[in-house]
């Protein structure tokens, strides 16, 4: 049974194939990359498939059993991309897949949800069986941006007191190789979320307790911190959009507290204290990296 995985060189995909290498036989795994020379450390077969370019799918998706279609990362681009993807696995006779969609997709006040949405309508207006692992927060989606947030002394958003049920990547990671592998999950739709809810407050406070140092959750109305996002360098869309997410997770977007996600993986999800350990540490060891290579220049 050959697996194949899109956005093989990103974060996820890398994480899925490492974990699935684990299991399954290489040779049954396919890597499917916009530039496969990035993907060349795998250890897998890698073929180039480009979600812009319909005609880079037939041959990317041919003796394909299982797909696990990582959903594009172009905001506004989505449908279209994962329509070459769906098409593609359509004709080369996919027998399963495997999509990353949205917490609550069907309900969420988050942007992202129509593309969301109208992709799982295409696999079912495709008739092609599948999963639907629908998504929550990742935690570093916020510890990602550790070193800013040290740098300028606090949290800064505009979450309020919403609730946030994130977990880690290899949480869901995990999650898609127990439905690329496992029994029973076909035509089943997952809401994924950590088992425990936190705040920006309590980011920010267990920052603190770990650094040693007065991190403060620091709320800002939606247009100021759209505005601090710019002022940072991010492109403005991007910023606006980032800055509506956390209006949403005031909402209640990010909050689940059904615990699906560790019943699937077959244990406890990732304490967002761990996972902004493993940030802090990851942040230290780039720093002492930058200073032996200076102590040696």
């Amino acid at each position: 049974m050959n697996i194949a995985i899109t956005g093989a060189t990103g974060r996820l995909g890398r994480l899925v194939i490492q974990k699935l290498k684990q299991i399954v036989p290489t040779e049954q795994l396919i890597g499917l990359a916009r530039s496969p020379e990035k993907a060349s450390d795998l250890g897998i077969a890698v073929r180039e498939a480009d979600y812009d370019r319909a005609d880079t799918w037939k041959d990317a998706l041919a003796g394909v059993d299982t797909l696990l279609l990582i959903s594009s990362s172009e905001l506004g681009k989505r449908v279209q991309q994962h329509r070459h993807v769906l098409a593609a696995a359509k004709a080369a006779g996919v027998s399963r897949v495997v999509y990353t969609s949205l917490l609550h997709a069907e309900t969420s006040p988050l942007s992202l949800a129509p593309e969301h949405l109208e992709t799982e309508s295409m696999l079912r207006s495709f008739g092609l069986p599948h999963t639907i692992l629908r998504n929550g927060w990742y935690t570093e989606n916020y510890t990602g941006s550790m070193g800013a947030i040290l740098e300028h002394g606090a949290v800064f958003g505009s979450a309020g007191e919403g609730r946030i049920s994130s977990a880690s990547r290899s949480d869901y990671a995990d999650a898609a190789v127990e439905a690329l592998t496992g029994q029973g999950h076909v035509g089943r739709t997952y809401e994924l979320a950590g088992d425990a809810s936190y705040t920006l407050v309590d980011l920010a406070a267990e920052i603190s307790r770990q650094t040693g140092r007065e991190i403060p959750y620091r709320h800002l109305p939606e247009a100021d911190y759209a505005a601090a996002l710019v002022g940072a360098g991010l492109p403005e869309p991007f910023a606006q959009a980032l800055a509506s997410w956390d209006v949403g997770a005031s909402e209640g977007a990010l909050f689940e507290d059904d615990r699906v996600l560790s019943t699937l993986i077959s244990r406890p999800t990732t304490p967002m204290a761990e996972t902004v350990r493993e940030a802090l540490s990851g942040l230290e060891s780039s720093l002492e990296g930058g200073s032996e290579k200076g102590r040696s220049s």
